[in-house]
């Protein structure tokens, strides 16, 4: 049955076009394209056990990180998701991870993913290149990011905070890990439509 609406982001609007970097208003980190050869730097984000607590996935070996760099490029030409390592400006070395995921063309949704690599947490790589990505996909057309979080990730609800993400409210018991279910903060910005 055909959709009454009409796509709030026109199909082809990112696929068309090379995936782009994104520097951060001082200039000092990048939202870069993953490359082959960040599998390194993303196989040794997984052996975190921060990271692997609060995003319940494991990565064994490089194989699989290629494999995950090859899934996040497709994410852009499907446009069904945008991922950008987060980098030093200087060297280009990888600190981090932000995404548009689950992005949803016809209603200009998304939600928000990250993860920082652990010598880069604390020291405003989050918030900052948050600001970047979300001013970014406000600009392209999206109406709605959305930032979910564990109500016991504090650091995250810290992040999304500075990076300008009201909350709006908890989502109880949403969201499996492997402690068990977990209430979600819901974070939010919105495409100022009022001008």
């Amino acid at each position: 049955m055909p959709s009454a609406l009409v796509n709030t982001i026109k199909p082809g609007t990112f696929s068309s076009v090379p995936q782009p970097t994104l520097p951060t208003a001082d200039g000092t980190l990048l939202l870069r394209p993953a490359e082959p050869s960040d599998a390194d730097a993303v196989h040794a984000a997984f052996q975190d056990p921060a990271l692997q607590f609060w995003h319940a996935r494991t990565m064994d070996s490089r194989d699989e990180a290629l494999e995950w760099i090859e899934e996040v490029l497709r994410g852009w030409r499907e446009e069904t998701a945008a991922q950008w390592i987060v980098a030093r400006a200087a060297d280009g070395a990888p600190l981090g991870r932000m995404a548009l995921r689950a992005m949803d063309l016809v209603e200009g949704v998304a939600e928000i993913g990250y993860w920082m690599l652990p010598e880069a947490r604390g020291q405003g790589a989050a918030p900052k290149t948050l600001t970047t990505l979300t001013d970014w996909a406000l600009a392209a057309g999206f109406h709605r990011i959305d930032l979910l979080h564990s109500t016991h990730n504090e650091p995250s609800c810290r992040v999304a905070e500075k990076a300008g993400y009201a909350l709006e409210g908890t989502r109880r018991s949403s969201a499996l890990h492997t402690d068990g279910w977990h209430d979600m903060h819901v974070h939010v910005r919105i495409q100022d439509t009022r001008a």
